[in-house]
């Protein structure tokens, strides 16, 4: 085979329609653009555009409050962290923290930290390093000999 030979499997590449090209082309006359007007012409932009009335995006009030300050937790159940520990993917004797909770693949990417919720049964002997925790949680991990220790003075919750 020889580089001259070279080419596309029959029916790969299509020609491009060339619009406006006279009405027996099926693309002639509006070139696919439908009717005259506005939309018609090039550089429109008018999505929203009621003709002058004020549009219903400005209508309507203004709703809601975006918080800059919130904390988006990785939300955990003890039910899966004790899935992973049987697993073997998640080290019994190690510090349970947000990267070796990434590292099990419990979690997916790391937020402002980790919340330990408590549904679920947990039988291993953990030691817990994370942001927040419920009270059932820290209950049930004390309860099985662990510990919880929160990091950067956050709060248990109920």
């Amino acid at each position: 085979m020889k580089l001259n030979e070279l080419s596309d499997n029959p029916g790969a590449s299509k020609d491009r329609m060339r619009v406006g090209r006279g009405i027996g082309s099926g693309k002639g006359k509006t070139g696919g653009r439908g009717v005259k007007g506005q939309k018609a012409r090039t550089g429109v932009a008018i999505k929203g555009f009621e003709g002058g009335q004020m549009p219903l995006h400005r209508r309507l009030p203004k709703r809601g409050f975006y918080n800059p300050f919130s904390t988006d937790y990785n939300e955990v159940n003890l039910g899966r962290i004790q899935q992973a520990v049987d697993a073997g993917k998640l080290d019994a004797a190690a510090t349970v923290t947000q990267d070796a909770l990434i590292a099990a693949g419990v979690l997916s990417k790391p937020r402002d930290g980790v919340k330990i919720l408590g549904q679920g049964e947990l039988k291993a002997k953990l030691a817990f390093e994370v942001a927040a925790a419920s009270k059932s949680a820290v209950a049930a991990i004390e309860g099985a000999g662990g510990s919880v220790k929160l990091l950067a003075g956050e709060q248990v919750s109920a």
